[in-house]
């Protein structure tokens, strides 16, 4: 069974975060994306405690397509250090699985 995972990511914006979205469900290496938001996030930074809104995006894709997806990832983000986080996916339907599978399949993009 293809192994599925959740990615988590956090954006400056809802622009920025649209832009990450569309770059991963358009290459392929994300099946589909939610954005969520505004979130506050805290968090230390350089030795400091910031605090800034942000936005959170969950994407799903298969285990084999995580590193092209934090590469698209990382191409559309602005931060030094993006927030992204993979977590697996332990069960779900069925149907909803293969069809991340199907989506993210590198045959799909005529690879």
């Amino acid at each position: 069974m293809t192994r599925h995972v959740e990615v988590h990511v956090t954006a400056e914006s809802r622009e920025e975060a649209e832009r990450i979205v569309n770059a991963a469900v358009e290459s392929r290496v994300a099946a589909g994306a939610q954005i969520g938001g505004p979130i506050l996030s805290t968090y230390w930074w350089k030795g400091k405690i910031q605090r800034n809104e942000e936005y959170l995006i969950l994407m799903k894709t298969i285990a084999d397509r995580l590193d092209d997806l934090i590469v698209v990832v990382r191409e559309a983000h602005s931060y030094e250090t993006p927030e992204i986080v993979a977590v697996p996916i332990e069960g779900g339907l069925a149907d909803y699985l293969n069809w991340i599978t199907e989506e993210t399949a590198v045959s799909a993009k005529g690879e």
